[in-house]
């Protein structure tokens, strides 16, 4: 229950910030939430900015897909409602950082309501 709340808030902070979660939501994970990198954006630099000035890493991907996306985990100790926000919020900040024009302060309230939500999938609009 725990990881699946975590999988539905990191889907709907990520979506409040205009990005694209990879996948469809009744199939994907709840432990680990992919998501499209900005074609605008410089992956490399918003993943460093994380690592450096937040100590959040978020991973990259392989095969086909490295470059194209970040894999962003909430499992175990990070599927904590308090983690997934600080997350979000370290991510939007990188993310302007980096020159993303994305809608300010809306991916923790996003999250925050979805962690609340039961029994809908992983990030689903209202």
């Amino acid at each position: 229950n725990r990881h699946a709340r975590a999988g539905r808030a990191m889907a709907a902070g990520l979506r409040a910030m205009g990005l694209t979660v990879f996948g469809q939501d009744a199939t994907r994970m709840t432990n680990v939430t992919g998501v499209y990198i900005p074609g605008s954006v410089d992956g490399e630099a918003v993943r460093s900015m994380m690592r450096e000035a937040f100590e959040i890493e978020i991973g990259t991907a392989f095969g086909p897909l490295q470059g194209k996306i970040w894999r962003l985990g909430a499992m175990g100790y990070n599927a904590m409602k308090h983690k997934v926000l600080i997350t979000l919020g370290a991510l939007e900040a990188s993310l302007r950082a980096n020159g993303f024009v994305l809608p300010l302060g809306e991916a923790v309230p996003a999250a925050m309501d979805a962690w609340d939500r039961q029994g809908t999938s992983a990030g689903a609009a209202k």
